[in-house]
């Protein structure tokens, strides 16, 4: 199944790990574009100083692990789109020129189900789609946040417990099954 990740779900950190985590075992292939990537990275900004540039180390760190996931698209593909907001449309033309299956967004609204029917996609959100991985292969999901887990432990120097950084993360019911 091949999934465009929304920037909105690339950053935050912890949402994109998981995702990017579960990708990696090899449950589903993640698409993106250069502007989705450069969204993200513009988005850091409210970080601070360095925000900006830690990410821009992140997303070559994530282009070089997933050098197949970034899609193009003639921008004639662009002018026959719609969307109730039209800065999104780039992210539905990604998804069509990666021959996507779904967008995973947390902003339903911007993306409403009979568009994206007429493209043969769908959406859903970060804790819906983690949530049906986890139902499937729950081992290989607990695995890949037992891993996020502990790197957020490390980096940030708290004790962190599962179920509050997935709740932080807006991953409330991922949180809720692995500590259930």
């Amino acid at each position: 199944m091949k999934v465009l990740l929304d920037t909105n779900v690339l950053y935050p950190t912890v949402m994109r790990e998981v995702l990017l985590g579960v990708a990696g075992q090899g449950l589903y292939t993640p698409l993106w574009s250069a502007r989705i990537l450069e969204e993200w990275a513009l988005a850091a900004r409210k970080l601070g100083p360095g925000g900006e540039v830690q990410a821009r180390g992140e997303i070559a760190t994530t282009r070089a692990n997933w050098p197949n996931a970034e899609v193009t698209w003639p921008p004639s593909l662009e002018s026959r789109l719609w969307l109730p907001d039209p800065a999104d449309i780039h992210v539905l033309a990604a998804a069509i020129a990666g021959s996507a299956d779904v967008i995973v967004t947390v902003n339903a609204k911007d993306f409403p189900r009979q568009i994206l029917a007429e493209e043969d996609l769908s959406r859903t959100d970060p804790d819906a789609f983690l949530l049906g991985f986890w139902q499937a292969q729950p081992e290989v999901v607990r695995d890949v946040c037992d891993a996020v887990l502990h790197e957020a432990r490390r980096l940030s120097g708290d004790d962190w417990q599962m179920r509050p950084l997935m709740k932080k993360a807006r991953l409330p019911r991922l949180g809720k099954a692995l500590t259930g």
